[in-house]
């Protein structure tokens, strides 16, 4: 009997840990199905792009996974029994596609979406781009202003840096502010928040300084200090929320929804659950958790997929380090910012600028895309047969094996 492995999500993190465990496991041993919603790949780290009508490749999933032995389920997740081993599914493409999935390991990869954090009227008035629909309703948006209009991004971390350079230099002709809750760009720094400054005064970009955003209303935002800034588009860039569907199961899992983790990604209360990328509560170095980002996503999905392999065939368990390197900001298409950090994510002074940094930036989504769309290659073939047909007991102190 074939270990069945569903994967939920093919997102950079799911995607990368069903091809990796393709390449881990003989297809014999292990029957590896992925679900997702949409038909092909979406690089979200480039939504603000899509939001100003850059228009990105088609990376079908299909033709991705063909050859692999990974099977794709098209079809929306709609309930997580870890009890019962099952997952319950409604296809996109007619009832065909909807039923239970039972599993022997699950991993756990649906990832996040905007967080409006309640703040009234950003639901019903604020747009985001935290995947594709609502990069594209933003473009729709975008395209029906008249020069003058003016366009607030709420939010001064990675997105909103991004997103408001991107939409101000392919739109000269609109009056782009953004607004932030502490300093422009004070994590980084000073080199970088010089550079942050000078293309924001390059591009017009008017940064609100210490201005949290208490309400959003059809014309404006107000902020905690009862400050009117005008706003025909506002754009909320101010963190993600990870998806729900975890906290209804019995999952131990924070109070943000997170799951809690092992070293190896697998979950504390229930081992044969591994969960990745912004689903997962990751510690990385000194205890820190990690960031919900692309560049904290995807280690997890090697050392998920690693260990997953490992466990099943006898062999050593994962212990590569989850730390980091650099912050890499685009701030449109010409200029960009590289900042060299910690592992446990804290600025040093130095730090990459310009056309150079942007370039540097490019590299970087375009090799983690390559990584996504081809997902055995660059891997050398170590399939080997499967061992055991099931988990181990998870460790008691919730610590890596």
């Amino acid at each position: 009997m074939q270990h069945r492995i569903v994967v939920l999500g093919a997102g950079y993190t799911g995607a990368v840990a069903a091809g990796r465990l393709a390449r881990r496991l003989r297809r014999e041993d292990a029957a590896i199905t992925l679900v997702n919603a949409e038909p092909d790949f979406v690089e979200r780290v480039r939504m603000h792009q899509v939001a100003v009508g850059q228009d990105l490749r088609h990376r079908s999933l299909d033709e991705m996974f063909a050859g692999t032995g990974v099977v794709l389920r098209l079809a929306r997740v709609t309930g997580v029994d870890v009890d019962r081993r099952t997952v319950a599914v409604t296809g996109v493409n007619g009832p065909a596609e909807s039923g239970e999935l039972e599993y022997d390991t699950l991993v756990y990869a649906l990832g996040s979406s905007w967080n409006h954090q309640d703040v009234p009227g950003t639901v019903e008035h604020a747009h985001e781009i935290s995947g594709r629909p609502g990069a594209l309703r933003l473009r729709e948006r975008l395209a029906r202003l008249d020069a003058g209009q003016p366009v607030v991004v709420v939010g001064g971390g990675l997105t909103g840096l991004e997103a408001a350079t991107e939409i101000a230099e392919a739109r000269p002709d609109l009056d782009v502010a953004l607004t932030a809750r502490g300093g422009l760009g004070d994590w980084l720094s000073p080199k970088g928040r010089r550079h942050l400054r000078k293309v924001f005064a390059a591009l017009g970009v008017t940064a609100h300084e210490n201005a949290d955003v208490t309400a959003v209303g059809a014309d404006h935002v107000t902020t905690a200090d009862g400050t009117t800034v005008p706003a025909a588009v506002t754009v909320w860039t101010t963190g993600f929320a990870v998806h729900p569907i975890a906290r209804a199961t019995s999952l131990d899992v924070t109070g943000t929804g997170q799951i809690v983790v092992d070293g190896t990604m697998r979950s504390v209360s229930h081992p044969d659950v591994y969960a990745i990328g912004d689903a997962a509560l990751v510690a990385g170095p000194g205890g820190k958790p990690l960031r919900m980002s692309c560049a904290s996503g995807t280690p997890t999905a090697w050392q998920a997929a690693d260990a997953i392999a490992a466990r099943l065939t006898g062999g050593k368990l994962p212990n590569a380090p989850l730390r980091y390197f650099n912050q890499c900001i685009s701030l449109g298409r010409r200029e960009g910012l590289i900042q060299y950090v910690t592992a446990d994510d804290r600025a040093v002074r130095a730090a990459l600028t310009g056309r150079l940094a942007a370039g540097y930036k490019e590299v970087v989504c375009k090799a983690a895309a390559w990584g996504v769309v081809n997902p055995t290659l660059g891997l050398p073939t170590r399939r080997r047969p499967v061992a055991r047909r099931t988990p181990e007991p998870a460790p008691a102190t919730g610590t890596p094996a």
